[in-house]
């Protein structure tokens, strides 16, 4: 079992520039503790992927410092490789060999004693529910299972920091959620600590206990979900009345329990910032109905991740390709290609 350290991943002032562009990654600091899940977010081009190539040391930063399961990525990168595995954007598969025959190759890869290697195929495999089609050519899997075969794949030597980039990615709903369920396990039951890159905002809601959120290289917002959510504020009620007439006498109800802007008109609703949260709701349609407001229709919006990444970086994230390409092509650098430990 490899060796637990009291930090899963500390990183202070990290570089990384390529030839001829701006830099993909522009000083960032991060620290992971083990066994959380770390979601990393940010839009194509935003510096996520070539923080996880410097991380699993497939690219050399710069400047700055970066230890991962104790050991500074530059100057241990055997020991780093020893302690992390990692399921990159393009799945490294022979599509000529089965899953078990995958595992063979990688468990010799790593080492492990023939006498274990069968056994911890077979494991993986039948973990990532992929026991029927073992003796299948990975040619003929569909996306999530390849996906799944990968994940599998990069647990072989039982790394205590596993680095998913952007893992479901093209997925269907129902390979999602499985791979959402064993990524759960691997932190609640293994203690395995995950730091994931993702463009799915409901992912990172979901998955991770804290998040952060990279743009143009920089890290422009970390916490969790909950605190960065109530930075944006608190929640908002929305109404509309049955008769268009009492529209005004809404407002001034509403307004109680406003946070002290003014209600806002949008066709024939009216809307107020509660300051006292969701538990303000019931008090609202009680004092509707005591002033004999009949609603037809009420509805409370709560901040989600997606506002708070509108305000921290000013565009939406999901189908965002205004940076073009990957992070690390932009340069003009040509990604290099995972290695075995």
């Amino acid at each position: 079992m490899s060796e637990i350290h009291p930090a899963s991943i500390e990183v202070e002032g990290l570089v990384k520039e390529f030839k001829k562009g701006p830099r993909a990654v522009d000083g960032i600091d991060l620290h992971v503790e083990p066994g959380e899940i770390y979601g990393f977010l940010g839009p194509n081009g935003a510096g996520k992927s070539t923080t996880v190539l410097m991380l699993t040391t497939l690219l050399p930063p710069d400047a700055g410092t970066a230890r991962v399961a104790g050991y500074e990525v530059r100057e241990n990168g055997a020991r780093v490789r020893e302690n992390i595995g990692a399921a990159l954007q393009e799945a490294a598969l022979d599509p000529h060999l089965t899953a078990r025959e995958h595992m063979r190759l990688q468990t010799a890869l790593h080492g492990l004693p023939k006498a274990e290697r069968t056994k911890r195929g077979d494991d993986l495999i039948e973990r990532v529910g992929l026991a029927d089609a073992a003796d299948r050519k990975v040619g003929g899997y569909s996306g999530g299972m390849r996906r799944r075969l990968d994940l599998a794949l990069s647990l072989v030597h039982g790394p205590r920091i596993l680095f998913l980039d952007e893992p479901t990615t093209g997925l269907d709903p129902q390979s999602r959620s499985a791979l959402w369920e064993e990524v759960e396990r691997l932190a609640r039951q293994e203690g395995v600590t995950v730091f994931l890159t993702t463009q799915y905002l409901e992912e990172a809601d979901r998955l991770a206990r804290r998040v952060g959120i990279i743009d143009h290289g920089r890290i422009v917002a970390e916490g969790t979900p909950e605190a960065l959510k109530a930075e944006i504020g608190e929640s908002s009620v929305e109404a509309v009345p049955a008769d268009p007439a009492r529209s005004g006498d809404m407002a001034r109800v509403l307004e109680r329990f406003g946070d002290g802007d003014c209600p806002h008109h949008v066709d024939d609703s009216v809307g107020v910032r509660l300051k006292g949260g969701d538990t303000s709701l019931a008090e609202v349609v009680r004092a509707l109905d005591g002033e004999r407001i009949e609603v037809a229709h009420l509805q409370v919006h709560a901040p989600t991740l997606d506002d708070v990444f509108l305000a921290k970086t000013g565009r939406t994230l999901e189908g965002s390709q205004e940076d073009g390409g990957e992070e690390g092509e932009e340069g003009g650098e040509r990604r290099p290609a995972p290695a075995a430990a």
